[in-house]
């Protein structure tokens, strides 16, 4: 009941984000932060299942290393935090995985230009989020030199948009993965009755914490 209640937002949010900007193919890499966010668990295992790698970044924060841990069992190809990636050539830690084609961006400042420093020639960035507060700023050589394009994505106008056939399949096939259990992520399932702690959380106010469902 919890998936059912959840998918139609973050699952659905990354998997539009596979399938709209860029035809991927197996084999190909996308790069994302946010990555222990819902929506970037479901980039991982959604890519996994289609044979694309993926190179994810995290905050610098206590239990990083059991982040990293947690995203690479859901099928992560590498994960750093934004403090290892402060090197002059990131492409360098890539070894045989290939330059990301296509990135992910939902917390802006740095973290986003982390992004653009690991995209391929004629890469781009879909920025669905903005949690740091802070603004995207981009070198001029990554738009000459690089050619890369910068787009964003908005699921609300995805879903206000005469796509119901379209968006019923692509629901029910994120159930489907739910049920056979190749699509997992974090919830915790609240009582009506103690919805000030679900939303103390959901706030932030007790550290990290997973998406809370109210149960009525």
């Amino acid at each position: 009941m919890e998936y059912a209640a959840t998918v139609i937002v973050n699952p659905l949010t990354a998997l539009r984000m596979l399938e709209d900007f860029i035809a991927l193919k197996s084999g190909d890499t996308i790069v994302q932060n946010g990555a222990t966010s819902i929506v970037g668990q479901c980039v991982i295992q959604l890519a996994r299942l289609r044979g694309i790698h993926s190179i994810n970044i995290i905050r610098d924060r206590a239990g990083s290393d059991e982040a990293k841990a947690h995203l690479k069992q859901l099928g992560a190809d590498e994960v750093y935090t934004e403090s290892q990636l402060e090197v002059k050539n990131v492409r360098g830690l890539l070894g045989n995985i290939p330059e990301p084609v296509l990135g992910f961006n939902c917390v802006g400042g740095n973290a986003a230009s982390l992004i653009l420093k690991f995209l391929k020639q004629g890469g781009t960035m879909v920025t669905y989020g903005g949690m740091s507060k802070k603004p995207i700023t981009v070198s001029t050589s990554a738009f000459i030199f690089k050619e890369l394009t910068l787009t964003g994505f908005w699921l609300q106008r995805w879903m206000s948009s005469d796509k119901a056939e379209e968006r019923q399949s692509m629901i029910d096939y994120l159930l489907g993965l739910c049920r056979d259990g190749k699509l997992k992520y974090e919830l915790e399932v609240a009582r009506f009755d103690d919805f000030h702690t679900a939303l103390e959380k959901a706030m932030g106010k007790r550290g990290r914490q997973p998406k809370q469902v109210l149960k009525f």
